[in-house]
């Protein structure tokens, strides 16, 4: 972590003043996603899901595998598009926008977090963390400049030119974030961040992923398993038969030692 910026040492306040105001980032109205299988038969994953996401909050979605949780967080991303029902970000539709201005959309104001890192292997550090600015337009030296700062910011800036062999598998994942945040995104989704972390590194990831909310004002859906870092959320939400329902941070789902168990 940069030194200039504490590791939190609590969950971060549920009544906190970046969230007072509840100005809403995302928005899930009614979201249904069905599958129809080769026997016809429909399976239905998310059954009329409601949700919001205010600036500067961090949401978090447990239940058990299979659920649907990637499925709404992809849907959420516009990775997947729902059978019926309305994703907005920051009031306006997602999925009526064009196919091109859906592309700059995911690229300039939602940000990605997967279970595993995703980078590319041949880039550096910074290189990976830049991509998405360049790819947004960026100058070249502003995209350097703001990748620079990021790596930093996140405990990397003495790494900024290894490659991802070289990176322990926590140094991957926040290059990963990092990159995540490249373009500044109304809102980042994290499916499972610190899934493929050892508790140590894990613990370290969760830090970050409060530091990032706390401190930049960031907004974040994050689907795990971990109750550490369900319990750090200030609103926890199971998704059960199709359904999301609120959980009380520290009671039922979200005291196990994981959530779905």
């Amino acid at each position: 972590m940069n030194p200039s910026m504490p590791a939190p040492t609590r969950p971060i306040d549920a009544d906190a003043s970046a969230v007072s105001s509840r100005r809403l980032v995302l928005e899930a109205r009614d979201v249904r996603k069905e599958y129809v299988g080769g026997d016809g038969g429909v399976l239905h994953i998310l059954r009329g899901v409601n949700l919001t996401v205010a600036r500067g909050e961090m949401v978090a979605i447990v239940g058990e595998s299979g659920s649907g949780k990637s499925t709404l967080l992809h849907v959420l991303g516009a990775l997947d598009t729902p059978t019926s029902g309305q994703v907005l970000l920051d009031g306006q539709p997602l999925l009526a926008r064009s196919d091109v201005a859906l592309s700059q959309a995911r690229n300039r104001s939602v940000g990605f977090v997967f279970q595993f890192h995703h980078l590319l292997r041949e880039f550096s550090a910074l290189e990976n963390v830049t991509l998405p600015l360049r790819i947004a337009g960026a100058a070249p030296s502003d995209a350097t400049r703001r990748a620079t700062d990021l790596l930093e910011r996140v405990g990397l800036g003495a790494r900024l030119h290894h490659r991802p062999g070289a990176l322990s598998g926590g140094e991957q994942q926040r290059a990963a974030v990092a990159r995540a945040l490249a373009a500044n995104p109304a809102v980042v989704l994290a499916d499972e961040p610190s899934g493929n972390l050892d508790h140590e590194n894990g613990e370290r990831l969760h830090d970050l992923l409060s530091e990032v909310v706390r401190d930049l004002g960031a907004s974040m859906v994050v689907v795990t398993h971990n109750r550490t870092l369900a319990d750090r959320a200030h609103q926890v939400y199971k998704l059960e038969d199709g359904e999301l329902r609120p959980v009380a941070r520290g009671a039922g789902t979200v005291s196990a030692e994981r959530v779905d168990e």
